[in-house]
């Protein structure tokens, strides 16, 4: 039996915004289209997960974010591995689904000032980026969807964890 291959007429190289538009899961993956936004594209998906966090979400009971947070981090290894799938790149830098989830994450369990949030925001993209292990080994090796909403959750774990050191050292604002 053969293995099935991509055929690469079919495989989109540089995503646009109608391409993201035919279909949900891609709508998704590419963060409502801030994906798409250069330069930096995480760095726009993170902007506008923090933005919807205002909006929308700060007001939400432990109970119910975390059952969100939970629900969409499985829905995130979902898109992301069709997204990545049709784009025969397992996780193009458009594919900002994992930022927002992870900073949501970050953002719901640190203090609400916006000066922690802003701080939050600044040593979460510093995680994301760098990827100190052991990010950087799962972010090489899992090559699917999981594999790219996992490194997200462990770059929000560092945050989390200098979050918490600022705060034991008496930062707070």
């Amino acid at each position: 039996m053969k293995p099935t291959q991509t055929n690469t007429s079919d495989v989109v190289q540089e995503p646009n915004w109608r391409w993201v538009m035919a279909s949900p899961a891609r709508w998704f993956a590419f963060g409502f289209g801030s994906g798409l936004i250069k330069p930096g594209p995480g760095t726009w998906g993170t902007l506008l997960a923090w933005g919807i966090w205002v909006l929308a979400w700060t007001n939400l009971s432990d109970l119910v974010m975390g059952l969100l947070l939970a629900w969409f981090f499985a829905y995130g290894c979902w898109i992301c591995q069709l997204t990545g799938k049709a784009m025969g790149r397992a996780d193009h830098s458009g594919m900002v689904w994992d930022e927002m989830v992870a900073f949501w994450l970050v953002l719901w369990l640190i203090p609400e000032s916006l000066a922690m949030q802003a701080i939050a925001f600044v040593l979460f993209r510093f995680f994301d980026i760098v990827k100190p292990p052991p990010i950087a080994y799962f972010d090489a090796r899992l090559k699917n969807g999981l594999g790219v909403m996992w490194d997200d959750i462990l770059a929000a774990g560092y945050t989390l964890l200098a979050i918490a050191i600022l705060t034991r050292l008496g930062v707070s604002l």
